[in-house]
């Protein structure tokens, strides 16, 4: 896995840092470094590190929520998609990077993508991408995540 500074300096690239609430482009209520709060409501434990969190967090709270949705996603993308731990650091950026923005089943419904992505067909995968909503909607981000998952690698 990609080191997790890279990954946090990745995620707020895709989604900067806002830390008073918010409603994302699709209408949800949103939080620090793109955490959907409807979606991944704060655990107890965030509570208590976020506190009064309708007035507003703290830069490290934000990362500390952020480092907290790297791992749920890390996991559900470990736990949903067989060959996640086979890709290259880059190509797992990629996935965790969809699912992170669309939720878990956002991304599997990606099928044709992800399918040809567990035969190596990295090509097509990228086509695949950015022929979707998610690619008219996100724009920049898309034609990053489809040049990840053609390449391995990762441009700004």
């Amino acid at each position: 896995m990609i080191d997790e500074t890279e990954l946090i300096q990745r995620f707020i690239l895709h989604e900067n840092c806002e830390l008073m609430p918010y409603k994302c482009p699709s209408g949800y209520l949103t939080l620090g470094i793109g955490r959907n709060l409807e979606a991944n409501p704060l655990t107890v434990e965030e509570r208590k590190v976020c506190g009064d969190w309708q007035h507003g967090i703290t830069k490290n709270a934000a990362f500390y929520l952020l480092r907290n949705d790297i791992k749920r996603v890390q996991r559900e993308c470990q736990n949903n998609i067989p060959f996640f731990d086979k890709l290259d650091n880059e190509r797992q950026y990629a996935l965790l990077d969809m699912a992170f923005n669309l939720g878990i089943t956002g991304l599997l419904k990606f099928k044709l993508m992800l399918e040809a992505i567990g035969v190596g067909n990295f090509n097509k995968a990228a086509e695949e991408c950015l022929n979707s909503r998610y690619a008219k909607q996100t724009g920049k981000r898309a034609k990053r995540i489809a040049e990840t998952i053609k390449t391995g690698k990762f441009t700004v």
